[in-house]
């Protein structure tokens, strides 16, 4: 039997800023994918937060659900880890490959849930738009995966360093000032090797290199 669990202020804004997230994943994974985030707290009423709900039929307020709470038991009993990914099958015969994952609270204790539940009888055409699709315009941007900072800082210096070359707008006198300003805004130099590395490739003193970076500050 489950004691009842008295949620503090700190957990109650920890599970309310899962909503978001879900909310984004909802918006990027597409229909096919469930969303369901429980405040254990009240199972009576325990989902506070879900997305495409209409494939269950549930609405915020609905209660937990018998699977539900049979996950969390092993969960709470170290069976299975802090997460537990399952087949099962919907009230209506629909198979559903599920997630259940633990919400920590203060001192460890499990004070929420999040199931993600995708329908795999979705029309493909329904997977395929939330991959393909948006729901407002993006901004494609390239990230460098790398294995050490100091390349991370060498390739964006490069990257900077030409695209600031090859705009003729900018004066050559002010090149430097705009690439260390475009690398300032990029939080580059929030890495420790960063004004040594800047400094040598540009042929500035490091004072230099600080001046324009107090100059930004302000």
């Amino acid at each position: 039997m489950m004691t009842e669990l008295s949620l503090t202020d700190t957990e109650r804004q920890l599970l309310d800023s899962y909503k978001t997230s879900l909310e984004g994943l909802g918006a990027y994974l597409g229909e096919a994918f469930e969303f369901v985030l429980h405040d254990l707290s009240d199972l009576e009423h325990s989902i506070i937060k879900i997305i495409n709900g209409h494939h269950s039929g549930r609405k915020e307020g609905a209660p937990i659900t018998d699977l539900a709470l049979s996950m969390l038991g092993r969960i709470n009993a170290n069976n299975a880890g802090p997460y537990i990914n399952y087949i099962s099958k919907s009230k209506h015969g629909r198979p559903v490959k599920s997630s259940t994952i633990a919400i920590f609270g203060e001192s460890k204790r499990v004070i929420g849930m999040i199931c993600i539940n995708l329908y795999l009888d979705s029309p493909l055409l329904s997977l395929l738009e939330g991959f393909t699709t948006l729901d407002r315009p993006v901004e494609f941007v390239s990230e460098n995966f790398i294995n050490d900072s100091e390349e991370l800082i060498a390739r964006s210096l490069q990257k900077v360093k030409h695209d600031v070359d090859a705009d003729s707008s900018i004066p050559v006198s002010h090149k430097n000032r705009e690439i260390i300003s475009i690398l300032y805004h990029q939080g580059i130099f929030k890495l420790k090797s960063a004004v040594r590395m800047v400094s040598r490739d540009l042929n500035l003193s490091k004072n230099t290199v600080y001046l324009h970076l107090r100059s930004l500050d302000e």
